[in-house]
């Protein structure tokens, strides 16, 4: 599992034309300012919100409000605020629409080393996108071994030993028209409670490498229709080496080896397959796929069979 972090510079580059945001104090030693995924577990403060003095959040708005509350302060009581607001180390605070910034605020930001911005955004605005910029980078994430494909729309990563023929499967797959997302480290990043989202790292961007022929690049041999940046993850196709031995109770042959493997917080459906000689493995995983998203439909041949079967028996006695 990867460590996700994001710094104060980090953020600022990410939102600065999208947000105009200007800096104004605190950017020498205030750009290294760290704010880590293990810091928002089981914490009541948001990552971003409007000035919090009592649950302080990572990243604090001031707007039209929060300035005129600090303005009808006594000179003490705005002092101690204002120094209760540094000493919790926030990542930044951000004054919408462009106000003008009250000179003792910015020099305590100075003095304390917090990034302090401008935007003339509106505060709702700099909300929505501060708060999913933040949520989407130090959302929990997992580095996994397999090639990450799109397949009949939804996302499949395909998994197995070594040698064992994943990317030979994955050239194939995408001759038959479907779509490569991610080829031997797949991230996934669990975006919301039932949602893992697929990338694939810069380093590997449109690359599949095979044994006997090297590294292609997909992108450049079948179009860009044959590569896509990210897909969420719903199924998992395993191969695997064939079973010596009987399974005890022979289900499989009616169900197919179907289980389940725990991805971050989320129970992803998979669908093992035996890799034997003369099988087609594009032509089964295709299989798969569309016996998957026929059961996430409510339609199951299996239990039909054997409910027809249970009905031929009761009709024979």
């Amino acid at each position: 599992m990867n460590a996700a972090r994001i710094t104060a510079a980090e953020l600022f580059g990410k939102q600065q034309d999208r947000l105009e945001l200007r800096w104004l104090a605190g950017q020498k030693d205030g750009a290294r300012r760290v704010l880590e995924a293990v810091e928002t577990v089981a914490r009541r403060p948001s990552l971003a919100g409007y000035l919090n003095t009592i649950y302080p959040n990572r990243v604090q708005i001031l707007g039209t409000e929060e300035l005129a509350w600090l303005d009808g302060l006594d000179a003490r009581q705005r002092w101690e605020t204002i120094q209760k607001i540094m000493d919790v180390r926030p990542l930044a605070l951000v004054i919408s629409k462009a106000q003008t910034c009250p000179e003792d605020l910015r020099i305590a930001a100075e003095e304390s080393e917090t990034p302090l911005w401008v935007s003339p955004r509106r505060g709702h605005e700099l909300l929505n996108h501060l708060q999913y910029v933040l949520a989407r980078t130090l959302a929990p994430r997992i580095t996994l071994h397999g090639v990450f494909m799109e397949i009949y729309s939804i996302g499949v990563l395909v998994t197995g030993e070594s040698g064992s023929g994943k990317s030979e499967l994955a050239l194939e797959l995408i001759t038959r028209g479907h779509r490569l997302v991610a080829d031997d480290a797949p991230e996934f990043t669990q975006i919301a409670p039932d949602v893992l989202d697929g990338t694939c790292p810069d380093l590997l961007q449109d690359m599949l490498e095979l044994r006997g022929l090297g590294v292609l690049n997909i992108r450049q041999m079948f179009g860009d229709t044959a590569v896509k940046r990210n897909k969420y993850l719903r199924l998992i196709v395993h191969l695997s080496k064939p079973s010596l031995e009987p399974s005890p109770t022979g289900m499989e042959r009616l169900t197919g080896d179907l289980g389940t493997r725990r991805v971050l917080d989320l129970d992803v459906p998979t669908i093992t397959l035996p890799v034997m000689a003369g099988r087609n493995l594009a032509v089964l995983t295709e299989a798969a796929t569309r016996m998957h998203i026929l059961r996430s439909k409510g339609v199951d041949p299996a239990a039909a069979f054997m409910a027809r079967h249970s009905h031929f028996l009761e009709r024979a006695e």
